[in-house]
């Protein structure tokens, strides 16, 4: 069984795949059980058309050429290539899908693939062409002919014909045997793929968004009882509360957070008719448990649905050695994938409009009345410190707002009605990828203003430990500044550094 965790550790920290022998053995008496099975009977896809085209039997002469023909018909893609780690991912959900032996395929199919993932080679899949139904045809086409040594593949950093790498690996396309070519092309493996970096990407942002709440909050002086356990243990969802405890550890040690009962339950100031200090801070400090929370309850639901899938036989039809039967369906449709691509979308959407209202705080004299407009520690109407920086972080936030909208609900049919309702997961899966991008980029943006604020009040030996600690870290990526200065590297810096780091705390 594939864990997230453990595809993790393939994608990013260069682990290699491994297909244990027993697990081949399986899959190859799966394989053996449908070759028997399928004498003398109409099989899906093994003797009739595809598609709309399952009316009509294929003469047995060219059951070959009909599993060649679906994965070259099918390789119509269009748009810029998936990157690597989207590929790799990809082709790791489509494993998963044939070691649930199920398929009827070949174990060679199983072996070279894996030895494509180890070896990095990544097969060219165009972002667009998928309607995610009978799951990614064309993009899992796209795929399936680099494996049978057509089409090509970015190995190396160079985009070369498949052939030639293959050769260069020892390596030998896959062949024809009953189904192969329906089997490789036919689920939700693409979307799933493209889910599982999204996943990963979305789990740290969130991550990071905790932190910045916690550095905003002591910027802000604000008072701790937002994040009490008494507050938000009465209110009973998970995320809430892991959220708060998450930035009660952050904050421990802080000498800039407020005790109400200090400032406001002490009966000697009860005199005043004014507060100086805000009683209450702005929702986008004091709510963040409550904003916060629903995302994190998302991605855990989301994580669950993720490796439920991974570890899913998503084509069709279904081979069952063990009832002795080939079942018709539909498990290559990625309703699941969708909805829950949209559900992270919303909720990453919500932390990039948190994190953006967080950064107006910051900039915005008038609200903060503590620090300097646009954290400008140069002059005042000479220079302009972040001022423009906001232009990107609004224009970018709007942007993952128009996005926000539900891909899920927006099903055309096609294949001549055929597919009459589709999930259209790969689409949604790719906008959820754009809106994690850009908002990272607007993340990235507001951790450069809290280290420039925390420079302006002059509080660096306040912060907590925790904070204090990622403070330094932004700080020996981008420096105090006072004179105006060129911030593209620098933003684009600290994104590297929110993707690569894991926050500990």
């Amino acid at each position: 069984m594939f864990t997230l965790d453990a595809i993790e550790q393939i994608l990013f920290n260069g682990k290699d795949l491994i297909v244990e022998q027993s697990d081949i053995e399986k899959v190859e008496d799966c394989f053996n059980f449908l070759e028997e099975f399928a004498k003398d009977k109409v099989i899906y896809g093994i003797n009739t058309g595809f598609g709309p085209m399952a009316q009509w039997r294929v003469d047995d002469k060219y059951l070959t050429d009909l599993q060649y023909n679906i994965i070259r018909s099918h390789a119509t893609g269009a748009g810029n290539p998936l990157p690597d780690i989207y590929v790799k991912s990809a082709m790791i959900a489509r494993l998963g899908t044939f070691m649930q032996c199920r398929s009827g395929i070949h174990p060679e199919l199983v072996l070279l693939l894996k030895e494509f993932i180890n070896r990095d080679i990544y097969p060219f899949i165009p972002e667009h062409g998928s309607v995610g139904a009978s799951g990614d045809l064309v993009q899992l086409a796209h795929i399936a002919l680099t494996l049978i040594g057509e089409g090509k593949v970015h190995y190396k950093g160079e985009w070369r014909q498949t052939k030639d790498v293959m050769e260069e690996n020892g390596l030998k396309p896959f062949g024809i045997h009953i189904r192969e070519g329906l089997s490789a092309t036919n689920g939700t493996s693409v979307m799933t793929g493209i889910s599982i970096i999204n996943q990963f990407y979305a789990e740290k942002l969130l991550e990071w968004s905790v932190l910045a709440s916690a550095w905003m909050n002591e910027i802000a002086e604000s008072f701790d009882d937002f994040m009490a356990y008494e507050l938000n243990e009465c209110r009973r969802h998970e995320g809430q509360q892991v959220i708060a405890e998450k930035l009660r550890t952050l904050c421990k040690g802080s000498k800039r957070l407020q005790k109400r009962e200090h400032e406001l339950y002490d009966s000697t100031r009860n005199g005043e008719s004014v507060f100086e200090h805000k009683v209450q801070a702005y929702y986008s400090l004091r709510c963040t448990p409550q904003i916060l929370g629903p995302v994190y309850d998302t991605l855990k639901n989301t994580r669950q649905i993720l490796e439920e899938e991974v570890n899913s036989a998503c084509d069709n039809p279904i081979v069952d050695p063990v009832t002795r039967n080939v079942y018709h369906g539909g498990n290559f449709h990625g309703d699941y994938i969708s909805l829950e691509e949209d559900k992270v979308k919303i909720a990453v959407v919500r932390l990039a409009m948190t994190a953006e209202r967080q950064l107006n705080y910051l900039f915005h004299d008038r609200i903060n009345g503590i620090l300097p407009p646009f954290l400008n520690m140069g002059v005042l109407g000479l220079n302009y410190g972040m001022q423009a920086c906001q232009f990107t972080a609004t224009s970018t936030t709007a942007e993952c707002q128009t996005l926000a909208m539900p891909n899920y609900v927006h099903s055309i049919p096609n294949n001549n009605d055929n597919q009459d309702i589709v999930s259209m997961g790969t689409n949604t899966a790719l906008l959820c990828k754009k809106v994690i991008d850009n908002a990272y980029q607007v993340v990235s943006i507001l951790f450069i203003a809290l280290a420039q604020a925390v420079d302006c009040l002059k509080i660096a030996d306040k912060l907590s430990p925790a904070v204090r600690e990622y403070y330094n870290q932004v700080r020996s990526i981008v420096p105090l500044f006072v004179e105006d200065t060129p911030f593209y590297e620098d933003i684009e810096n600290v994104e590297n550094y929110l993707r690569n780091y894991i926050v500990k705390y």
